[in-house]
């Protein structure tokens, strides 16, 4: 089993639109995939496309906040691993 490394937690949801704000503390981008485990949630799925500042972005870096769609509900304070 490889462990997973912590890539960054989640800052906010926008349940409307049922996406995750990261803030992230390493790199991260399109066709990764992620997991994200909190509370009752815990749960895997790839990066199919993700934005900074609602600007659509194929990468991201250390230290930047990107929005993913996600499929469940999560909460600020989630962890999210690189799986």
């Amino acid at each position: 089993m490889v462990k997973e490394k912590k890539i960054g937690t989640v800052s906010n949801y926008f349940d409307h639109v049922k996406v995750a704000a990261i803030k992230l503390l390493a790199p991260l981008k399109v066709g990764d995939t992620v997991k994200i485990t909190g509370g009752e949630v815990d749960f895997e799925q790839p990066v199919k496309s993700m934005q900074i500042q609602r600007e659509k972005v194929e990468k991201a870096k250390k230290g930047d906040e990107i929005g993913i769609k996600v499929k469940k509900k999560v909460r600020k304070g989630y962890k999210v691993f690189k799986a």
